[in-house]
């Protein structure tokens, strides 16, 4: 997709989020609208899939392991017609097949079930390494949240990534700077980020606005290092798009009433 049509998707997925969630009166818009261009990117641009045929063997694969922007990746993917518009209504609904965290047995375009935070990343490096012992050529890629990067389980699965050499794997970080409890580094701090990542073996690339899709695309763009998994650091804006919800904590896990949906849909028009 070109870059433009791009930019104006990421409008519309935005939008398509905040009348998901007004409608179903619970959800996550802070972390969903922060990841929107890094998804976009992924699914318009660089990765080899097909809405037609969404299992098909030879496709890249995608796990969110911050489950919980959810949202942002079923608005993505009807955006690119894994599915009609329509099942937004029934998001987070029984029955559905939009649940509050993504569901691989009821979504097409979903490759794993997610949501129990640091888990999604070891997810993606057993494909990565299933992929590689099969001697196939898809990419795996996999984006997790900054609050998320705390568990333990994240640094066992990037230290088998690189221990693996999975230069078939990307580790996205979508780093906002907020969780659900306020900013990470009052909560539990993560200290030098990026010499942590690049002691784990990854070959680091910093993008330093994740909701600038000529910084992202321009990453997924960078020519792989030989034997070493990618991970691209992208520093982004809780709740981006919306004047409001942006760098608010309390926006990680509450969906916004009718006036306060029709004041961010009204921005994001503009």
């Amino acid at each position: 997709m070109e870059l433009q049509a791009l930019k104006a998707q990421c409008r519309v997925i935005r939008r398509d989020i905040i009348s998901m969630l007004a409608g179903a009166g619970s959800g996550h818009p802070g972390g969903s609208l922060s990841a929107v261009e890094i998804l976009a990117a992924l699914y318009g641009y660089k990765m080899n899939v097909d809405a037609a045929n969404p299992s098909m063997p030879e496709r890249d694969r995608f796990v969110l392991s911050k489950g919980h922007a959810a949202p942002a990746l079923y608005a993505v993917l009807a955006n690119n017609g894994f599915f009609d518009k329509e099942e937004y209504t029934r998001l987070r609904k029984m029955g559905g097949m939009l649940q509050g965290h993504p569901d691989k047995n009821k979504c097409p375009g979903v490759d794993a079930s997610t949501g129990s935070l640091g888990q999604g990343v070891s997810v993606a490096v057993g494909m990565a390494l299933g992929i590689k012992t099969m001697h196939g050529n898809q990419h795996v890629y996999t984006l997790l949240g900054d609050g998320e990067s705390q568990e333990g389980m994240v640094w066992e699965a990037l230290m088998a990534a690189a221990h693996y050499k999975l230069d078939n794997l990307t580790v996205i970080f979508d780093w906002n700077g907020l969780q659900i409890d306020g900013r990470n580094d009052d909560v539990m701090s993560l200290g030098d980020f990026p010499a942590k990542l690049r002691a784990f073996g990854l070959d680091l690339i910093e993008v330093q606005d994740g909701n600038d899709l000529e910084q992202v695309i321009a990453a997924l763009d960078e020519p792989a290092c030989p034997g070493k998994p990618r991970c691209i650091l992208c520093h982004t804006v809780k709740g981006k798009g919306v004047s409001f919800m942006e760098n608010q904590a309390g926006w990680h896990g509450k969906a916004p009433k009718a006036e306060e949906a029709a004041i961010a849909l009204k921005e994001l028009e503009d």
